[in-house]
C-alpha cells in the first residue's frame, strides 16, 4: 500500500488543494504519473483468455472458516439472481474484507438495500442482496471486476466518474475519487480515513485501497482489463483431461483410503490419501495448483473452476458426491459414467457413477473443470 504513496509526488498535495478551491480535476489527472507496483501484479498473466462476460474463471478464495460457511448461499443466490458461479471466490473474498463472515450482515449489503447502515439483520438477507448488488455493479462496470470491486465500496457513482476519466478502472482514479467526494462530506463529520496512509492526501470518502484488499484474499486470474479469464488451454476437460486421469491411474493399488490424509510429504510417500488430497495430487502432477496441500478439502475444491452441465461432462472434469454432507466426497470423472478417487474401501481406483449404485444415487450434479 505504501507503494502508492511514495509514487504519488509531494506536489500532488498542492493538486488536492486546488480541488478545493473548485479547479478541475482534470488538470490534476492530466499530469499524474501512473501509479505502478504491487497494484498491477494481479493483472499480468500469462496464458489467459479474455471473457468478455459470464465470468468463467478459476479462482480461490482464502477466507475464514466464518466466511467459508458462507459458501452454499452464495452459491444458492448467484443461481437465483443469473449470476456465474466462478464469481463466488471472489464475493467470499469481499466478504472477508467487509466483515469475516461476523455478524448479521456478513456482506454489508444494508446500504444498498434499504439505504441506511443497519437495517439487515439477517445473514441470509444479507447474502441475496449482497449477491444482487454485486452483480448490478459487475454489469454497470461492463465486468471490470476492479472497478466493480471498488463500486462496491465507493457505490456506483464512481462508475460514472471512471467512465468519464478513460473509462477503465485505475488506483489512481480511486485516491481521486475519494479525494473530491471527501470534501463534498467532510462537515458533517462522519467520514474518517479507514487508512492513514490516506490522511494527507484528503482520501478520506470509503477505502480508496480496497481493490488490494480484497485481492489479498483471492488467488485467481484476471486479465488487464479486469475480466476474470480462463486458461487458454480450456481448462481440465479434453486432452489435459486425459493427463490428469493418466497421473492418477498411476496410484491405483498403491494407496489406502485415510481421512485427512494426502496433506503432507510422507503422507504422500506412504499412500495415504483422502479424496479431496488425491484430486489436489493428481492435478498436480500435470502442472495445476488447485490448492495448497495442507489445506485441501472438497468445499475448496468447488470453489474453483468452470461449473459444466453434467450433460457436458468430459474426462478430468471433478465431480462432487453427497456423502456424509453435502460435496462429501470428490473425484475425477474418466467416461462411461465412471470416475477416478480415493474411496474407503479400496484406495484409489475407478468407480461406477450409474444410476443405481452407490456413488450414482449421491451425485449432486456439481462438475467443475479445472
Amino acid at each position: 500500500m505504501h507503494i502508492v504513496l511514495q509514487l504519488i509526488p509531494k506536489k500532488y498535495l498542492i493538486g488536492g488543494t486546488l480541488i478545493l478551491l473548485g479547479l478541475s480535476g482534470l488538470l490534476i489527472m492530466s499530469t499524474i504519473v501512473a501509479i505502478t507496483g504491487e497494484f498491477e501484479k494481479d493483472s499480468q498473466q500469462s496464458e489467459v483468455t479474455e471473457i468478455e462476460g459470464g465470468g468463467i474463471g478459476v479462482g480461490t478464495a482464502n477466507v475464514s472458516p466464518e466466511v467459508m460457511k458462507y459458501q452454499p448461499l452464495l452459491e444458492k443466490y448467484a443461481q437465483k439472481h443469473g449470476l456465474d458461479a466462478s464469481y463466488v471466490p471472489i464475493m467470499m473474498a469481499l466478504m472477508m474484507q467487509e466483515s469475516g463472515g461476523r455478524g448479521n450482515d456478513p456482506m454489508q449489503s444494508s446500504e444498498s438495500f434499504c439505504g441506511s447502515v443497519g437495517c439487515i439483520s439477517s445473514p441470509e438477507l444479507s447474502v441475496d442482496k449482497g449477491v444482487l448488488h454485486f452483480k448490478s455493479v459487475l454489469e454497470k462496470a461492463h465486468y471490470d471486476l476492479k472497478l466493480c470491486l471498488q463500486s462496491y465500496n465507493f457505490g456506483g457513482g464512481f462508475i460514472n466518474y471512471v467512465m468519464k476519466n478513460g473509462g477503465k478502472y485505475t488506483p489512481e482514479l480511486a485516491i481521486f475519487f475519494s479525494q473530491l467526494q471527501y470534501q463534498k462530506v467532510k462537515h458533517t463529520g462522519n467520514y474518517h480515513c479507514v487508512r492513514p496512509e490516506m490522511v494527507p492526501y484528503s482520501a478520506c470518502y470509503g477505502d480508496a485501497l480496497y481493490v488490494n484488499a480484497v485481492l489479498k484474499y483471492y488467488t485467481g486470474t484476471i486479465t488487464a482489463d479486469g475480466k476474470l479469464a480462463a486458461p487458454a488451454s480450456g481448462g481440465s476437460g479434453g486432452k489435459s483431461g486425459v493427463k490428469v486421469i493418466d497421473a492418477g491411474k498411476t496410484l491405483i493399488g498403491k494407496t489406502r483410503y485415510v481421512f485427512g490424509g494426502g496433506r503432507s510429504q510422507s503422507d504422500i510417500n506412504a499412500g495415504r490419501f483422502d479424496c479431496s488430497s488425491f484430486v489436489r495430487w493428481a492435478f498436480e502432477q500435470v502442472g495445476m495448483n488447485v490448492g495448497p496441500m495442507s489445506g485441501v478439502t472438497t468445499d475448496t475444491l468447488k470453489t474453483q473452476g468452470q461449473a459444466i452441465n453434467p450433460k457436458d461432462m468430459k474426462p478430468g472434469d471433478v465431480v462432487f458426491f453427497d456423502t456424509y454432507k453435502i460435496d462429501g466426497h470428490v473425484g475425477i470423472y474418466v467416461g462411461n459414467n465412471q470416475f477416478l478417487g480415493c474411496q474407503g474401501k479400496t484406495g484409489v481406483a475407478i468407480a461406477s457413477m450409474a444410476k443405481g449404485t452407490y456413488f450414482g444415487e449421491r451425485f449432486n450434479g456439481r462438475v467443475k473443470r479445472f
